[in-house]
């Protein structure tokens, strides 16, 4: 599946160069029209981030998030600033399809430990994000000193099943994303599934991902000042079986 991604920041659809906050592109004042573009181009699914939540740790956007659910019946994954239970289910029950952890994956374990429970594991996504190797928090702000593979290895073992891998140093880029990262952890973890993020710029990247059998990824800027085009998303992704949709909950 392919997400074409809507980051929130401001109120307004922004994209960020390598996470820096100072380093925004507005992509639309009104996320909404953004999202029904999308859905008018036949895509079936949607990875949005609160960016100011990511930041602060609160549900910043969580109005502009319930205007979107309520003119849309896309299929939604959430992240940013989720960080307690009562968040996620707020979202869920909102009708967001799926939330993201990013954060708490390395802060509070127990916490992504009680959602998959409570939630089930369909409904949780840990993010995880990290530059050099070293997954990173907050926003992107805050470096931990765990390595992908590490914080993949302890949420596994909790009972989380998805990820969405992003490596920093390619995301809003167009450099191309980092397969050698995500096919090892594929190799090390086949149970389990993993979202490419960060990089993916050309449908060169898409088919070598495909063609690695990565074929989950998340384009962002790509879609606004490079070479791919919502149409391009539709017809690599036309190919995607039923069942691939089916495990996502639709």
């Amino acid at each position: 599946m392919i997400f074409p991604a809507i980051d929130l920041l401001g109120g307004e659809s922004v994209r960020l160069y390598q996470g820096d906050y100072q380093k925004k592109m507005v992509v639309e004042k009104d996320p909404l029209t953004q999202l029904q573009a999308i859905e008018a181009a036949g895509l079936r699914q949607v990875h949005l981030v609160d960016l100011d939540g990511a930041k602060k740790g609160l549900s910043v956007n969580a109005d502009l998030i319930r205007r979107l659910r309520e003119n849309s019946d896309i299929f939604l994954e959430l992240g940013g600033g989720i960080r307690t239970l009562q968040q996620i289910d707020d979202y869920l029950q909102l009708r967001i399809n799926r939330v993201i952890l990013g954060s708490i994956a390395v802060t509070n374990p127990e916490l992504v430990q009680e959602a998959v429970t409570l939630f089930g594991p369909e409904k949780i996504v840990v993010g995880v994000d990290g530059q050099d190797g070293q997954v990173k928090t907050a926003g992107w702000t805050e470096a931990s000193q765990q390595s992908f593979a590490e914080v993949v290895s302890a949420m596994t073992a909790l009972g989380v099943t998805n990820f969405i891998v992003t490596d920093i140093s390619r995301d809003g880029t167009l450099s191309g994303p980092n397969v050698a990262l995500l096919k090892q952890l594929q190799q090390d973890f086949p149970a389990s599934r993993f979202v490419v993020s960060g990089g993916v710029s050309t449908l060169a990247d898409i088919a070598t991902l495909q063609e690695n059998g990565l074929v989950d990824m998340i384009v962002g800027r790509a879609l606004y000042d490079g070479d791919l085009t919502l149409a391009d998303l539709k017809e690599a992704e036309d190919g995607v079986s039923e069942t691939n949709y089916s495990s996502l909950g639709y």
